[in-house]
């Protein structure tokens, strides 16, 4: 079994103990139940029609090759073309992510943060490395709110500079590479440099996103980088280039991570966060002060299957939570075009998002249950709850053992991240969720990269009506709660069996649940899962994605209770690998730009 990964972590009051193997011999005869009952739910569930030609997915190939899925085909390339030198998957991932940061602004960059979990293929040990923002030590709990005690508008803070945290993803790659690196830092951004310095095509997707009326578009730096000579915004099939990014990612490469977190870049951004409207506090002890922090994986049960997720403040025990109460019901029995599948997807959100949202925080600042909220007499109280109609007051987040009472949050928390997944000829794999938080994070850029908004994660109102404090107020230091889940999932011999995570904001959650629900439980291949349609069920509102679902599933929602309305923004960039019958099976995306490069290109 995986050597340092834990069915259940540190929740804040003392690590707990129990082990995958441990885990794994208390639960050996409902596994072997779970694979029978699979089996027969296979059996009766049919096949939706792909979204895109699977030819183009990775399903024919042996599973023991590397592969690197991600959203922008430029990013997956230089991924790829690390691997062909000999590269491990970190140091394909520090490629990906240095590209997606240029052609790929609007989701993620290097002035973001990240979580990434960990793989080792020779010992099968699991890590979570976070590289999640942090707070300036000069924050306040009531930095979100207006000279009249209420809390600021979004647009508002969205482009302020306090919205911004300490940036974590560039220091949490160093120290993976540090870890896990097999070729040199410095020759791992020679891709991003270069397309940098030539330019490089806007995407239809970028170009979408160019086209609609951001606050973040309207800022100064925004404005500056995309216009053509003319003055006019650039849009789809534009060349555009950034010798900014092309001589920070050239430091960057040669000076390592001190090119961010201290000199001239570390100087602007502080600047930038300091300017106003609604300047910000971070100051140049913040960045040099910056640290990743290694995590133990958190990891539960699903079918045949272990699922491993960061734990908090990522809010992956939230979806862990989802799985155990929808093998509470009858679900895997259905499949995609039955009703009554969707209501219980849904209901089981919603009591999931009830207990997230009043729980989960940084653990160093809140008491988060997180062995309450998966114990198994809990989740199967909270399952109980789904009626056969939905509840006309959204659910109340319940009483796990060892829960404190904070206030309930309000967190918005947009969409505006990217998932991708590398996995090198050693079978080491990385699942990394990288953000700047919402489009195009606070549209201050410093150097040729966006700035995040990430501190617009934390909750707005520190306190509830009755003083109670939300265990995801601000607080100096503290890292915002996030629903980045980036998950690896392994078989009943704690090997790998795939990987999954998304974009998405709250709703990745429910992104990643879907996709999981539809390659286990209704057996489809993963790229028809992915293309499955989203329903996202959060308090009183049922998000969907109305001309995508099965004739006759809409009108059996409504007579159940849930009247769909059409979703948000950016939607799902759910991107994933699962392995079956010793083959890879993986999937990006359709709603995207991805692609799943199988092998080393050669």
């Amino acid at each position: 079994m995986p050597a340092g990964a834990s069915a259940v972590t540190a929740n804040g009051q003392g690590r707990c103990t129990w082990s995958i193997a441990s885990a794994y011999m208390k639960m050996s005869r409902l596994i072997a139940a779970a694979a029978a009952l699979l089996t027969a739910s296979c059996a009766q569930t049919g096949q939706i029609e792909p979204a895109i030609n699977p030819a183009s997915a990775a399903s024919a190939t042996q599973q023991d090759e590397p592969f690197v899925i991600a959203a922008n085909p430029l990013a997956a390339k230089a991924g790829q073309d690390v691997l062909k030198r000999g590269g491990s998957a970190i140091d394909a991932a520090i490629a990906v992510q240095a590209m997606l940061s240029l052609v790929e602004p609007q989701s993620s960059g290097l002035g973001g943060g990240a979580f990434l979990t960990y793989l080792d293929g020779a010992t099968g040990k699991l890590t979570i490395y976070d590289g999640r923002e942090t707070a300036p030590a000069q924050a306040s709990p009531t930095m979100f709110l207006g000279p009249d005690g209420k809390p600021l508008g979004y647009r508002d803070a969205v482009t302020s500079g306090r919205a911004t945290g300490v940036p974590g993803a560039v220091a949490m790659l160093a120290m993976v590479h540090e870890d896990h690196g097999a070729l040199d830092w410095s020759s791992l951004f020679s891709a991003a440099e270069r397309t940098a310095e030539e330019g490089f095509i806007i995407s239809p997707r970028l170009g979408r996103f160019l086209g609609m009326p951001f606050p973040q578009l309207g800022t100064p730096d925004a404005t500056a980088y995309f216009a053509k000579a003319n003055g006019e915004r650039k849009t789809t099939g534009d060349r555009l280039k950034n010798p900014q990014y092309a001589d920070f990612v050239r430091r960057l490469a040669a000076n390592g991570p001190e090119a961010l977190y201290r000199g001239s870049t570390a100087a602007k951004i502080v600047a930038k966060t300091r300017a106003a409207p609604l300047e910000g506090r971070m100051t140049m002890a913040d960045l040099a002060g910056y640290k990743p922090v290694r995590r133990e994986a958190l990891c539960n049960p699903y079918r045949v299957y272990l699922v491993c997720v960061p734990p908090p403040p990522s809010s992956g025990v939230a979806l862990l939570q989802l799985l155990a109460m929808l093998e509470k019901t009858d679900i895997a029995t259905r499949g995609p075009e039955d009703a009554q599948a969707w209501f219980l997807f849904a209901e089981a959100s919603r009591l999931m998002y009830a207990d997230r949202d009043q729980y989960v925080g940084d653990p160093a600042f809140a008491s988060v249950p997180v062995k309450g909220l998966l114990e198994p007499a809990y989740v199967a109280s909270r399952a109980a709850l789904i009626g056969e109609s939905a509840a006309t007051f959204p659910p109340q987040a319940g009483t796990p053992r060892g829960a404190v009472q904070a206030g309930p949050d309000k967190t918005l928390e947009p969409a505006g991240t990217s998932h991708f997944i590398v996995r090198d000829a050693q079978g080491n794999v990385v699942s990394i969720t990288t953000t700047v938080e919402s489009i195009f994070g606070s549209g201050r850029m410093v150097d040729g990269f966006f700035l995040n908004n990430q501190l617009t994660d934390f909750s707005f109102s520190p306190v509830d009506e009755d003083g109670r404090p939300a265990a995801n107020a601000v607080a100096p230091g503290k890292r915002p709660r996030s629903s980045m889940t980036p998950t690896i999932i392994l078989d009943r011999d704690g090997k790998f069996a795939g990987a999954i995570g998304s974009a998405g904001g709250n709703s990745i959650l429910a992104y990643v649940a879907k996709s999981l629900v539809g390659a286990i439980d209704w057996n489809l291949s993963m790229q028809e899962a992915l293309a499955l349609p989203n329903l996202v069920a959060r308090g009183p509102r049922f998000g969907g994605e109305l001309d995508k679902f099965a004739p006759g599933v809409a009108d059996g929602l409504a007579a159940r209770g849930i009247d769909l309305k059409p979703g948000q923004g950016e939607d799902s960039g759910v991107h994933a690998v699962i392995i079956r019958d010793g083959r890879v099976d993986g999937g990006y995306d359709p709603r995207r730009e991805g692609v799943v490069l199988v092998g080393t290109g050669e």
